[in-house]
């Protein structure tokens, strides 16, 4: 009896199913981040010679929320792959 394997999924969705929940996830760990910190005051602590705005603030933050979150995202699918795809039987003794 053999297992039933489902296909492979295209790119595209396998793609959007790990930056569409991570994009989300980065907008509101940015908005609570941003609720209690000021982007400028953050760069008066860690970088005080670089003149960064707070709009570019806001901006490498969510991207950084949003590579943290998408690695997450990554991981947990390359954990849930089925494991047929990777487990073969071993070859009978000869």
């Amino acid at each position: 009896m053999t297992a039933f394997d489902h296909p492979p999924r295209p790119l595209a969705q396998r793609l959007g199913a790990i930056l569409w929940p991570s994009f989300f996830a980065a907008g509101v760990a940015t908005m609570v981040f941003f609720a209690f910190v000021d982007p400028l005051e953050l760069r008066d602590i860690t970088f005080p010679r670089l003149r960064i705005s707070r709009g570019l603030g806001y901006s490498v933050a969510f991207f950084l929320f949003w590579a943290s979150t998408a690695a997450s995202s990554l991981f947990t699918w390359i954990l849930l792959r089925p494991a047929s795809r990777f487990n073969k039987p071993l070859p009978p003794d000869a």
